[in-house]
């Protein structure tokens, strides 16, 4: 008898014990974030996510009172960075900050040690913006884009365009830009938009097809210049760029989207804090207008809605490839 009651109050206690290491974890995750906060961002410095991640992180970090580190992992078009963020621990304490370049890299690269949709927990989506196709003006005397295409056509290969690497947005940009006019511009990739941009700035490269989060600031400066921005409307922060539909390339849509996941397993509760507090670093003033400077959207696309995205994105890049016949180099 004795050895029974013994028994039973080792499952209370056990029982009481668990309960306690529960309540524990989960005031926790209630509390994130208790320490600073990792962002990987997968491209050097200086490019379109950077330009969006810095100013995130200081409203980020006036929000939440902790430190949101950027940590730039260029490589590889960016697949470098997410490869590394899908084996960070699911803590909540490190997040990746990814682009429409890997919803590319499924259908151009070969082999990839991770996957976008299975390793990863979709959180929000915080950016979207146009296209935008730039030349230096030093280096390019067009000052139009039919002036452009219609020199490229006289000269094929004579013309190069840098990307930030094989299979980023900028790439598959340049080779449906290519496949819609007609033209053969010579693809140059670099580790990056940073690295693309001061190239197209020094000269050294005649055309590039950016994001305008990351070219706006170049544009303004003079520094180089936008023939036109994707889609079918201008947009209101260069009102005097004409749209791909004004300039007869109705099909031309390529769109720079900039998302945040975290690794597989993360709690849902650190997950639901995370985008609440994303939320309120994105709805402040500050972070408002350098969207808006930028010429970029602020969506409202989260958690499962986002995920949904991300998938058909995938699936429609794919075939944007297919079509381009684009191969890594």
């Amino acid at each position: 008898m004795n050895t029974l009651f013994h028994r039973r109050d080792m499952l209370r206690w056990a029982a009481a014990g668990a309960a306690v290491a529960a309540a524990g974890t989960t005031q926790a995750q209630g509390t994130w974030p208790t320490r600073p906060v990792t962002m990987i961002v997968p491209f050097p410095a200086g490019g379109g996510t950077d330009a969006f991640a810095r100013p995130l992180s200081a409203q980020f970090s006036k929000a939440t009172g902790q430190t949101l580190v950027i940590d730039n992992r260029g490589g590889a078009g960016g697949t470098l960075g997410a490869s590394i963020a899908s084996k960070a621990a699911a803590d909540g304490y490190t997040l990746f900050m990814g682009a429409v370049h890997h919803a590319i890299a499924p259908s151009i690269y070969p082999k990839l040690d991770y996957d976008i949709e299975k390793d990863f927990v979709p959180l929000m989506l915080l950016a979207n913006a146009p296209q935008v196709v730039v030349v230096n003006p030093k280096r390019v005397s067009q000052t139009t884009l039919q002036e452009f295409v219609a020199y490229a056509k006289k000269n094929p290969a004579k013309m190069n365009y840098g990307s930030a690497g094989a299979g980023t947005s900028h790439h598959l940009a340049g080779e449906l830009f290519k496949q819609q006019t007609g033209t053969f511009i010579t693809h140059i990739p670099y580790r990056g938009a940073g690295p693309m941009l001061q190239d197209l700035i020094a000269g050294n490269v005649d055309v590039c097809f950016d994001g305008l989060g990351s070219s706006a600031q170049h544009i303004k400066g003079g520094r180089i210049k936008a023939l036109m921005v994707s889609g079918a409307k201008r947009n209101p922060a260069f009102p005097d760029v004409p749209c791909a539909a004004e300039v007869g390339l109705p099909g031309y849509t390529v769109t720079t989207w900039y998302g945040l996941w975290a690794p597989k397993g993360t709690p849902a509760e650190v997950q639901a804090r995370i985008v609440d507090d994303m939320k309120k670093s994105m709805a402040t003033d500050d972070l408002k207008t350098i969207w808006a400077a930028n010429g970029s959207e602020i969506p409202n696309l989260t958690m499962g809605a986002y995920g949904s995205f991300v998938s058909a994105e995938i699936k429609r890049w794919a075939t944007v490839v297919k079509a381009s016949g684009a191969k890594l180099e």
